[in-house]
């Protein structure tokens, strides 16, 4: 039991030690980060971001947040670079380069390339007076902070403020941009969160899929297309295509005495419920769940009262929603 609280106490000093470096990260940041923000939105080309060790694993954790957050960019390698991937950056592009002590041997080459052929170059380092800093067109100083580890030798806090800085930096950019959800959904088409970002007529059914008929069908007609098509409901037109209202099992049960000598018009429930196409598929899921419904009719953007969709709650759970 001993050990076990030692640990625990390893791990809450460990947390607070970085939680102190990172007050100290967003305390210190000035006009440079603007003038970093401003440079990387300017860029017509890609963000290529480079880091050696540990401040490698972080640049590509950077380079992937930006990329997926609507700004490219690339990770280069900078030992790889000297070796053929400095064609990698070309004029256009904008290199943000990470070394906690800014005196990285293998960033020489780069460093280089950028200056001889006038790439623009963030450097982020912990020394302002360090080469990568004085060769930077923008310099984001980290700040001196303690190290997580207790004797200063293993990059802790460092490498957490470097990732917080990159963070920063996309969702700066991601907010000028006015970067939304179905934006990110672009670029996260797979798993949970893929599914969270479907929308709506990613989803639905349509065209012979859909359950229609129009009001004045008899009732027996208005079964038929419910049987064959499978959802339980169908949609209920007039004999221009407008909606007019919609049938489901609850309005038979209500209806069940006489059915077979009425129209649709007379057992139909009117304006049901309805959303658009470019929704969020999550969004429908609430109102389902909400109202206690198993249907949403689609409408048309261009014309609210035309169905050109149906999604079901089924649609939504096969897509990992729900």
């Amino acid at each position: 039991m001993g050990d076990s609280v030692s640990y625990l106490d390893t791990a809450r000093r460990v947390i607070s030690t970085e939680a102190r470096a990172l007050d100290q990260l967003a305390d210190g940041l000035g006009d440079e980060f603007d003038k970093a923000v401003e440079i990387m939105l300017s860029a017509s080309g890609r963000i290529i971001i480079s880091g050696m060790g540990k401040s490698g694993h972080i640049a590509r954790k950077i380079a992937a947040t930006l990329a997926s957050t609507g700004t490219p960019a690339h990770f280069v390698h900078p030992a790889e670079a000297s070796h053929g991937d400095l064609g990698m950056m070309a004029q256009g592009d904008v290199a943000l380069v990470l070394s906690n002590s800014g005196e990285t041997p293998e960033l020489a080459d780069m460093i280089a390339y950028t200056r001889r052929f006038s790439i623009p170059m963030i450097g982020v380092a912990s020394r302002p007076d360090s080469t990568l800093l004085k060769q930077s067109d923008v310099s984001l100083v980290l700040p001196r902070a303690e190290e997580a580890c207790g004797t200063g030798i293993v990059p802790t806090s460092s490498t957490t403020m470097t990732l917080a800085l990159g963070d920063a930096l996309a969702v700066a950019l991601m907010e000028h941009r006015r970067f939304t959800p179905e934006h990110f959904r672009e670029f996260h088409p797979g798993g949970k969160l893929g599914a969270q970002l479907s929308r709506v007529d990613d989803l639905m059914h349509t065209g012979e899929a859909l359950p229609l008929v129009t009001q004045d069908v008899p009732m027996t007609d208005a079964l038929t297309q419910i049987g064959h098509k499978g959802f339980g409901v169908v949609a209920v037109t007039d004999d221009e295509g407008v909606l007019q209202g919609i049938i489901t099992n609850g309005d038979i049960s209500r209806h069940i005495e006489g059915l077979g000598s009425l129209t649709a018009k007379e057992v139909m429930t009117r304006n049901p419920v309805m959303i658009e196409p470019d929704a969020l598929a999550e969004t429908a899921v609430s109102i389902m769940n909400d109202r206690k419904i198993t249907c949403l009719l689609v409408s048309d953007p261009k014309n609210p009262n035309v169905v050109i969709g149906l999604l079901h709650i089924h649609d939504c759970l096969r897509a990992g929603l729900g």
